[in-house]
């Protein structure tokens, strides 16, 4: 069989690369000649370890170099990676452990949790790159990922990855006028970070690595690094838009600003594309299909009502709406779930609400279970329909609503992140809504302040948290 062109890719990247940059983390530079250097000492020493192609290797790392470099190692000796999420509850962990059948993780003392050495054989990141030595690198045809569904107790669903891998190969080379800036803020744990950490590397350019997210770092390093390519979430676009550094920071060197993992307002759209200029693009995916729909600035001029979209299915995907639940399927898909038939050409219900508009635009209305049935008629709410009008009001930061059991059916309950303390009463609220929507079903029957809405580690609104409470 043919060697694995994604592997063969990545490998001539780093190979070719020389002593251009590479990585940027925590103030020291690694240039592709080193990192090139550190992959070798890493793929013996994991060599050394007894890693071949019937081990599944655990990788729990933070965002720094040497986790990406792991994780290749893994993968040209032949061995199955399990990434595991660093937000991810110990139980989640272990069970994930279990489940894959790990035989060997790697830990970063840095930021893995000493708890799980006793679970399975284990190994310091640090440890291994101590080793000296050289083996023999012997390309596998493929290569094969698995990452934890997110946000879980108890046993999670274990989703596999290998077709996408080749197809970046494809996608992802040099460009001839010269190496791009990218921040990565996503962890590379998740598809997102490692996605965008691998393009990069494929890309040759350079990624300046964030351990964890702060909006005027993001600021700050936008300037410094002239930044040219970076993605955030929507709490964390509002977080930049809102810092009191924004207005005087240097951002013409973004040329992609990237949207996503959750639904975002159409008023913040507005102005990311006012502050940012025609580099805003928003995308939808998801951990089991990472590129489904994207829009871009150019498709927004001229069009505010396709603000509220997340655009056009990608080429070789499909979409259908099937009882308000969004199915893909397509090039983009996961092998399938570990442990369960591979997914093939099935359709996969993404637990999506949505519609598309007549021009073949998708729109998320919101996730299956954060639709709200409320009332004696059991009208049913989508949440991001009410945060979406309470982001057009002017002391409004943030929001978020959520679904109050009652012992017939739910109320809405809201929690609004005021521009100011004091700037809002539960009453504005509730007039603003009514006023926006027009119907007395869409307004809050409660509504909650805080000082700040809590976020997951790839920075969606943690809906769960707000339903446990304080």
């Amino acid at each position: 069989m043919e060697p694995s062109l994604f592997l063969t890719r990545v490998l001539r990247s780093l190979n070719d690369g020389g002593d251009a940059v590479a990585f940027h983390h925590d103030g020291v530079e690694t240039s592709f000649r080193d990192a090139a250097s550190i992959l070798r000492r890493l793929h013996a020493a994991l060599a050394g370890e007894g890693v071949g192609t019937a081990e599944v290797v655990g990788i729990l790392g933070g965002n720094r170099p040497e986790t990406i470099l792991v994780q290749l190692a893994a993968q040209l000796r032949g061995a199955t990676v399990l990434l595991i999420a660093e937000s991810a509850s110990l139980p989640d962990r272990l069970a994930a452990l279990k489940a894959a059948d790990v035989t060997l993780l790697v830990i970063d003392p840095r930021r893995g949790n000493t708890d799980l050495r006793d679970a399975v054989r284990s190994v310091s990141l640090d440890d291994l790159l101590t080793r000296q030595g050289d083996h023999p690198i012997e390309l596998p045809a493929s290569v094969r990922l698995i990452f934890p569904t997110g946000g879980t107790t108890g046993t999670p669903k274990l989703i596999v990855h290998s077709g996408i891998y080749d197809g970046m190969a494809h996608i992802f080379a040099p460009d001839p006028a010269g190496p791009g800036r990218t921040l990565l803020i996503a962890p590379m744990s998740h598809m997102t970070g490692n996605a965008t950490t691998l393009g990069a590397l494929l890309r040759r350019d350079i990624l300046v690595l964030h351990n964890s997210f702060d909006a005027g770092a993001v600021l700050e390093a936008i300037a410094k690094h002239r930044i040219g390519t970076l993605s955030l979430t929507p709490p964390r676009l509002a977080a930049v838009l809102d810092h009191p550094a924004m207005a005087a920071t240097d951002i013409s060197s973004v040329r992609s600003l990237s949207l996503g993992a959750a639904p975002l307002s159409p008023s913040r759209l507005a102005q990311a594309l006012d502050v940012f200029g025609p580099v805003v693009g928003q995308g939808y995916g998801l951990t089991e299909a990472p590129m489904i729909a994207g829009i871009s600035a150019a498709e927004l001029d001229g069009f505010p009502d396709r603000l509220g979209s997340v655009g056009r299915i990608v080429p070789g995907m499909e979409a259908t709406i099937d009882h308000g639940e969004i199915l893909v399927r397509g090039l983009s898909m996961m092998d399938g779930y570990l442990g369960r038939p591979p997914i093939g050409d099935g359709w996969l219900r993404t637990g999506d609400v949505g519609r598309f508009d007549d021009d073949g635009y998708l729109y998320l209305l919101d996730r299956l279970n954060d639709v709200i049935i409320t009332g004696e008629h059991g009208t049913k709410v989508a949440s991001t329909t009410v945060e979406n009008a309470l982001a057009t009001h002017p002391d409004v930061r943030a929001a978020a609503v959520i679904g109050i059991p009652t012992e017939d059916s739910e109320v809405i309950h809201a929690v609004v992140v005021a521009t100011q303390p004091g700037a809002l009463t539960a009453d504005d609220v509730k007039t603003h809504v009514l006023a926006e929507l027009g119907q007395p079903h869409f307004v809050p029957a409660s509504v909650a302040f805080a000082d700040a809405l809590p976020l997951t580690a790839i920075g969606k609104v943690d809906k769960a948290a707000l339903r446990a409470g304080p």
